[in-house]
């Protein structure tokens, strides 16, 4: 589910802070100095270009968009086709200057970064980009991820806008529609770089599936902490965990609150659900599991004592080269696994 921890507490904020959401990751970088990628557009038929997003609305231009604005993970994902962007906004650098786990491979020194956390998104410096299109994601219908509500009226009216599912939808769904946002703009689908990932992220849906069937006994645990609350997520609310779940992964299944994506527990309370395996929410919004040392009820959970705590990489960077790892790192954890809950 969306989240941003330190958001005010709208619907979308509070989906943006508790991490229950996959989301997407930071928009990729403007020309990279090597032959990995073109700039946007590059090798797209000449004329008019559209695209039907996944709101049902069909953004239009002229002739296919090159000045493009996009939320940090979905840029991400074209990066990895080719398609490369002017801008970015949503988790792109740390407090140190480091590229964010959510920006993948972008050159994060290359782009023109709008906004770098909740509620961020500098209007002037994206005019000033003449952008031709923006694009983001969507947890909740209506709402355009990391796009400010206050805001958004100015924003949607200086470029055709473009989003694509994050929650209600799968894996290989969230992973075609960008490949087709990106076929769209100018990638090559058939480049051996785009094929060998498809076929290693087959391989290792492949090998998860048999994982997950050898161990039917090993329950699986989505969770994402903050320094007052500990979130259980529910995991046919995203892309990543409604289709790990597809591919056989058993989870722990959270009463949820109103909104559906997760439910809050206090630190006392965090044994609600017995678990041998713990995904933990790994975006820098989200405490990790080696700030949770001083509190005691973490580090008496079975999955902790065990050793059997991953990371979850809650807002995925929907490419065939970026989720294939996602597939292989639980596929192992799960063969590994001993029951301990």
């Amino acid at each position: 589910m969306p989240s941003a921890l330190n958001s005010p507490l709208s619907r979308r904020g509070v989906l943006a802070a508790t991490g229950a959401v996959g989301l997407g990751v930071a928009l990729a970088a403007c020309g990279n100095g090597d032959d990995s990628g073109t700039d946007a557009g590059g090798d797209a038929k000449a004329g008019p270009w559209s695209f039907e997003d996944d709101r049902g609305e069909t953004a239009e231009a002229d002739s296919v968009p090159k000045n493009i604005v996009a939320f940090t993970g979905t840029a991400a994902a074209l990066h990895d086709y080719g398609i490369q962007v002017k801008g970015v906004f949503g988790p792109t650098t740390t407090k140190g200057g480091e590229p964010d786990i959510q920006a993948g491979d972008l050159d994060v020194t290359k782009v023109e970064i709008l906004g770098n956390v909740w509620g961020e998104f500098n209007v002037e410096k994206y005019a000033a980009l003449a952008p031709d299109l923006l694009v983001t994601t969507q947890w909740v219908e209506g709402e355009l991820w990391y796009v400010p509500e206050q805001s958004e009226d100015k924003i949607l009216k200086l470029a055709p806008s473009v989003a694509l599912l994050a929650a209600e939808t799968t894996v290989p769904k969230a992973i075609q529609r960008h490949a087709d946002l990106a076929e769209s703009l100018g990638a090559d689908l058939k480049a051996k770089k785009v094929t060998d990932a498809k076929a290693r992220f087959e391989k290792a849906a492949g090998r998860l599936r048999a994982a997950a069937k050898s161990k039917p006994e090993i329950r699986v645990l989505i969770g994402s902490a903050s320094q007052d609350l500990f979130y259980v997520s529910l995991a046919k609310m995203s892309a990543d965990t409604l289709y790990l779940q597809e591919l056989g992964v058993k989870f722990v299944e959270p009463k949820v609150n109103a909104q559906g994506f997760f439910e809050e527990l206090s630190w006392e309370n965090i044994d609600t659900y017995p678990a041998d395996i713990i995904m933990m929410d790994n975006r820098s919004s989200a405490l990790q599991p080696e700030a949770l040392a001083s509190k005691p009820t973490w580090a008496r959970l079975p999955a902790v004592k065990a050793g059997q705590v991953v990371p979850r990489v809650t807002e995925p960077i929907y490419s065939y080269d970026k989720c294939a790892p996602i597939l292989e790192d639980l596929a192992a954890a799960v063969e590994k696994a001993r029951k301990v809950a």
